[in-house]
């Protein structure tokens, strides 16, 4: 299987990176293929809502984000990887999902699987209950057959995030693809 790994940390040594590189070893040893896009490291820019596009056809902006594009398009899986910014994902990651509607119907077609991982200094019970929702919008939306979601509470630093049992369960997702 061919996974796409949308980390949308703007800190690639943080907690998210432990989580995804955990994930990228277990789903590497069970004989699939990643492909990791570093979004802080892309030239990309805010959907216009200029509508050229269509909604299934090419961007207007041509940037980066052209990659990813067709990474996605050639993919079995996408992973979407972010700390938590007061209670949603990274604007970073954020971006790239608004572009997702020049190939929704695209996306949709291949009925993908995907998965969340995301980290959080926080612990309280309610932490993730925003992004979780928003997640499963976007599977919903985008017909996504999600496999799985590891919610980093308590990880703040990357000392913190090693301490906890989250790298190990990122690992064991990407191993039971």
């Amino acid at each position: 299987m061919k996974i796409v790994i949308l980390q949308g940390s703007p800190n690639k040594k943080g907690s998210t990176n432990a989580l995804v590189e955990k994930f990228s070893l277990g789903a590497e040893e069970a004989g699939h293929s990643i492909r990791r896009f570093d979004l802080v490291d892309m030239n990309i820019g805010s959907c216009t809502g200029c509508v050229t596009c269509g909604y299934e056809g090419p961007c207007i902006l041509q940037d980066d984000n052209q990659k990813i594009r067709k990474a996605v398009l050639e993919a079995d899986m996408i992973v979407f990887a972010t700390p938590l910014y007061y209670y949603g994902m990274s604007a970073q990651l954020k971006i790239v999902i608004d572009r997702f509607c020049a190939y929704n119907s695209s996306i949709t077609r291949k009925h993908m699987k995907s998965a969340l991982l995301t980290v959080a200094w926080n612990s309280d019970n309610w932490t993730f209950d925003a992004l979780e929702s928003h997640y499963h919008t976007l599977v919903r939306y985008l017909d996504l057959q999600d496999q799985g979601m590891v919610l980093g509470k308590g990880c703040g630093t990357p000392s913190m995030t090693k301490h906890t049992q989250y790298p190990q369960k990122a690992y064991e997702l990407g191993k039971r693809l």
